[in-house]
């Protein structure tokens, strides 16, 4: 059987080359496994990974820019258990170049506010990342301060949540949150448009996968359904954009999400935590633009990486605050979201409390082994007056790639096989082929060990069908089909279950 070249996916790949025009190619990855700037410090925590040592990791910290948010803070809330971090990312983009702006779309003035804020917190035994997204525009009751730009003194008053960076910096920002979450926050992490770009280029790109197509005039995306393999320029193009689905800063906030989710699959899977010059790299761009408080620092660095040697996206898991009004009007100010307060504690009184967002990931279903059958799974399909119901699976088909062969003498049978898959959802290459012998019985998915939640998505909707392991394959899904083939049952992915914060854990958003 032929084998389609091998997606890149190793440790040394180097990283894309962003050109006038590009767009992300689509690809495939199966390994278990969202803000913009703030998955970059996020990560600097998981790329310190134990066994590197401390040499490795001494003089990282040279380049972060130092800040004091915490200067003459007083009444603060109580510390609990855990460690939190403010993440917050800026606009700011006088480090962009000109041929960047173009082809990113990233014009015009800043406003130097904080674009994304999220807060992170991880577990007491480091097993588990919560990420919180606050909303930007989210009303806020901003305390007394005095403006850093003008030196007046400002009584409390309400503003957006983003407004708080410009009035008052850092500093400011870190009170205002601390005070609408009741949440003592640990350090102050804060990156912008360029530390971003440079860090998703540095760990070989990110794979987003999209169930529906994604374009934004304004931001210049412009995805097909499927999945995508996305440099700096690209992936900044995904978590920026705010004009594809009508739901503004909100379902920008999910793309964020899945972003985070992706990068930390691609950093924890893609050798960059066991090749120290490749560490080194990685974590010396992700620094080199990044502002933090004083006690942000190596020692920090190598305590979170030896204590989160084993995290992957099934350890993290996202959540937005929970919000009442989505318009609500404030005068002087305009429409801002307004959280739902009893909603709301409970979320932060569970950070405090160091419990988790998201219910238990579950046991990890078993990977198909060769010749593994696929009849009793899609044997769940039940005829109803419209038709079979569609058979649950792990995976959206619309992420699954497929090559057709026909194993077959009958003339058009892969063309018809292709066609059948494609209407179910799947992916396929539409270029069915003649395998190179002509007598199978039986219908065979041959599929790499990466992607096996894809294989038994797509062995599900060929009954009878057997599933056979290629190591190095690749992405694409190879199905060879044989007498026995008797259609196409539908399929569709089981949808997520949130829990109480509507929290999901990473591997249940990244690309399957």
């Amino acid at each position: 059987m032929p084998t389609p070249p091998r997606p890149t996916r190793s440790a040394t790949r180097p990283a894309p080359v962003r050109r006038p025009g590009r767009r992300g190619r689509t690809g495939r990855r199966g390994r278990p496994a969202w803000g913009t700037r703030v998955a970059t410090t996020l990560s600097v925590g998981v790329l310190a990974a134990g066994g590197l040592g401390h040499a490795l990791v001494t003089g990282l910290d040279t380049g972060i820019t130092r800040v004091d948010p915490f200067k003459d803070m007083k009444n603060r809330p109580q510390g609990g258990h855990g460690l939190n971090v403010l993440l917050v990312g800026t606009d700011e983009r006088a480090r962009i170049t000109p041929e960047e702006k173009r082809e990113f779309r990233l014009g015009g003035e800043p406003c130097h506010c904080t674009d994304t804020v999220m807060l992170v917190h991880l577990s007491e035994d480091r097993d588990r990342a919560s990420v919180v997204s606050l909303p930007r525009d989210s009303y806020a009751e901003m305390p007394e301060h005095t403006d850093l730009t003008t030196g007046k003194a400002h009584h409390a008053h309400p503003v957006k949540l983003n407004a708080a960076y410009a009035e008052g910096g850092p500093g400011l920002t870190v009170r205002t949150v601390e005070s609408m979450t009741g949440v003592k926050i640990d350090h102050y992490l804060e990156v912008d448009f360029t530390s971003f770009m440079r860090t998703v280029d540095a760990v070989g790109g990110v794979q987003i996968c999209t169930t529906t197509p994604m374009k934004d005039a304004y931001t210049g995306l412009d995805l097909a359904a499927g999945p995508h393999d996305l440099d700096g320029g690209q992936a900044l193009q995904y978590v920026r954009s705010r004009h594809v689905d009508g739901a503004s800063d909100l379902g920008r906030m999910e793309r964020q999400q899945k972003f985070l989710a992706a990068l930390v699959d691609r950093v924890t899977s893609g050798g960059v935590l066991l090749n120290p010059v490749r560490f080194r790299e990685v974590a010396t761009t992700m620094l080199s633009s990044v502002r933090a408080d004083q006690g942000f620092g190596t020692e920090q660095l190598l305590t979170l990486g030896k204590a989160m040697r084993g995290f992957t996206p099934a350890s993290s898991e996202f959540a937005s605050v929970p919000l009442g009004d989505t318009a609500f009007q404030v005068k002087g100010i305009g429409s801002t979201v307004k959280w739902d307060a009893a909603k709301a504690q409970k979320l932060f009184q569970s950070l405090r409390d160091d419990r988790p967002l998201a219910p238990t990931a579950p046991s990890p279903a078993p990977a198909p082994t060769p010749a593994s059958a696929a009849k009793p799974v899609a044997a769940e399909a039940k005829e109803d007056e419209k038709g079979p119901r569609p058979v649950d699976v792990e995976s959206e088909p619309s992420t699954v790639r497929v090559q057709v062969y026909n194993g077959t003498r009958t003339a058009g049978l892969g063309g018809r096989v292709d066609t059948a898959l494609r209407q179910a959802g799947f992916d396929t290459t539409r270029n069915p082929r003649t395998h190179q012998t002509q007598n199978h019985t039986g219908t065979v998915v041959a599929y790499d060990p990466n992607w096996d939640r894809s294989a038994r998505t797509l062995a599900a909707a060929l009954p009878g069908a057997t599933l056979k392991a290629v190591p190095d394959q690749g992405a694409t899904l190879q199905v060879t089909v044989g007498t026995d083939y008797q259609g196409v049952t539908p399929v569709r992915a089981r949808q997520p279950q949130p829990g109480p914060f509507d929290a999901l854990r990473g591997d249940q958003v990244v690309c399957p």
